[in-house]
């Protein structure tokens, strides 16, 4: 339905390309102001004008999501301009250096770990700081996007498969102390904590990481399908969320992609 968001402002990483950019335009042609951002400027600048051709608001930012003082001042940026609107994170930022055992990088791992890790959870830590204050009746959102690669295992791919089974780990972690943290009203009662954090754990899709593995074609999902999955999430009754969301392609060679 569109405009269901309306008067919420999203923040998006990795949405210069892939399943960042339809994302990104998916939460704009729901009616969220959309904030790009990602180290690549131009493609960024890119999904902004999809954004606006679709009918939506889209600025950009530049944020290379391992820089923790470059988290902290896209947080507060947002916070600054747009107050309790800004109430909506996705964490799609994600690289892959494939390596095997005997001939892995430990930069390589490293950057991995950094992108597809350490730097969503702390990015999401900074939002919360801030989010926790959110009037009575308001709930944040944020979705993580996983991967099927964090429950699953495969040669070469030892940082990113790893990075993102530390990523699911975390996000189950953040989702048991939210439940258990409650915050005060205003009449002194306690309170949920005003916010819901999800995974969404897709399979293979069809963007320019994964051109590196050959995989084809029918066997991936057009980056859409993800992104409609979590304007959906997003997009449901306050009371209720979904933890986590798997979803895999259809497998028929025929399927409309």
């Amino acid at each position: 339905m569109a405009g269901e968001l309306k008067g919420r402002v999203a923040l998006v990483t990795g949405g210069a390309s892939g399943l960042g950019r339809a994302t990104c335009v998916s939460l704009g042609e729901a009616g969220a102001h959309v904030v790009v951002a990602d180290i690549d400027a131009d493609g960024s600048a890119r999904t902004r004008d999809l954004v606006t051709d679709a009918g939506g608001s889209a600025d950009v930012v530049t944020l290379d999501v391992t820089d923790d003082a470059a988290r902290r001042a896209v947080v507060a940026q947002l916070f600054d301009q747009h107050g309790d609107a800004f109430d909506l994170l996705v964490n799609v930022a994600g690289i892959d250096r494939p390596g095997y055992i005997t001939d892995i990088d430990l930069d390589d791992y490293r950057r991995v770990m950094a992108v597809n890790c350490e730097g969503p959870v702390f990015l999401t830590s900074e939002f919360m700081k801030r989010v926790q204050h959110l009037p009575e009746g308001r709930t944040a959102d944020v979705v993580h996007i996983v991967s099927l690669s964090a429950i699953t295992s495969g040669s070469g791919a030892i940082a990113y498969n790893g990075s993102k089974a530390g990523f699911l780990n975390a996000t189950r972690c953040i989702q048991r102390e939210l439940r258990e943290k409650a915050v005060k009203a205003e009449d002194g009662s306690e309170r949920p904590f005003p916010a819901r954090v999800m995974s969404v754990i897709p399979a293979a899709m069809d963007t320019p990481m994964m051109e590196q593995w050959g995989i084809p074609g029918h066997l991936m999902m057009p980056p859409a399908a993800v992104a409609d999955a979590v304007r959906t999430l997003v997009t449901m009754h306050p009371a209720a969320y979904v933890p986590e969301m798997q979803i895999v392609p259809r497998l028929e060679p025929n399927f409309p992609r």
